[in-house]
């Protein structure tokens, strides 16, 4: 049975108000799980808006809510030490009783990391950043014994996480990302879950075919990893709501066309989730953006999650 749960764009005004009154939302409705960006600024071109820093807003999830699972989607390696981050998921998956998805990503946003400082690296490096990241924070969370790790970019001497994570192996590790020749092979190598962003049905077939065979290549079974897609949700009780929201958000034919959206109204949004729980998708993150509207996100839950 696919998960449906929702992402939150934490540079699009995110602040306390609305982060609290979205984990409440989303716990009370019967959502699976909430996941949210870590961003500092908009993309170029943008007003920049609030927004609230990532593991902060995660701790309060952690001691606000009871059941939903929670994460990053992603944490990019160039914001924080990896050993430090580790430090953070598994005192808040801990605080939660078990139930955080540490998300964890290269970055990509080269005018948040000049506004505040951050080296923003070439595209290379960021992966070879976020290989080793990814091989920190497995040897953090799952090793009882101190150990050495002597990386190009991160050194660590007789590092030990203490206290050891409650849940074995501490938070699952998701990778997300598209990219067939950088991000799948380390989702085949160090993830517990696959998130893909946005892809078209057809796309995530053939990336998943792909990832299948750098699974196999690790001696990896396909299903020793959760599959999840992120894709933004536009949703309207009738028809003519719909079609005023699309016309005054600038959405095009077009738009609707490549198939990266889910847009409807409940029968047309559980037809396209439908489509892809039958592609394999274990965890839908549906993009709500219209952080202030809660009550189209309520009659989503309440006309849409039933069928599911």
């Amino acid at each position: 049975m696919t998960q449906i749960g929702i992402m939150i764009e934490g540079s699009r005004g995110l602040n306390w108000p609305r982060w609290k009154r979205i984990v409440q939302t989303v716990e009370d409705c019967g959502f699976q799980s909430l996941f949210r960006s870590d961003h500092f600024t908009n993309p170029a071109g943008e007003d920049d808006q609030d927004s609230l820093e990532l593991w902060m807003s995660l701790a309060y999830a952690a001691s606000h809510s009871r059941s939903i699972e929670f994460g990053s989607l992603v944490a990019p390696v160039t914001f924080r030490h990896p050993s430090m981050q580790a430090r953070y998921a598994a005192g808040i998956d801990d605080l939660s009783g078990g139930r955080l998805v540490l998300g964890m990503g290269a970055g990509w946003q080269a005018r948040e990391h000049q506004r505040f400082g951050l080296p923003f690296h070439q595209t290379a490096t960021r992966y070879q950043m976020l290989e080793e990241a990814l091989q920190v924070t497995r040897l953090l969370l799952r090793s009882d014994r101190p150990f050495n790790f002597q990386g190009a970019h991160f050194q660590l001497e007789e590092a030990i996480l203490l206290p050891r994570p409650a849940r074995a192996g501490g938070p699952p590790i998701l990778v997300g990302g598209n990219g067939p020749r950088r991000t799948l092979p380390l989702v085949a190598k160090y993830a517990d879950e696959w998130n893909a962003d946005a892809l078209d049905l057809a796309t995530y077939k053939e990336r998943r075919a792909i990832l299948g065979d750098y699974l196999s290549a690790e001696g990896r079974a396909a299903d020793d990893i959760k599959y999840s897609l992120m894709t933004r949700v536009i949703y309207r009780q009738t028809q003519a709501q719909l079609d005023a929201f699309l016309h005054e958000s600038g959405i095009s034919d077009a738009d609707l066309r490549e198939g990266r959206l889910i847009v409807g109204t409940a029968s047309q949004v559980a037809d396209q989730i439908s489509e892809r729980a039958a592609a394999g998708v274990d965890r839908l993150m549906l993009r709500w953006l219209e952080q202030d509207d809660m009550v189209n996100l309520e009659r989503l839950a309440r006309d849409v999650l039933p069928q599911f």
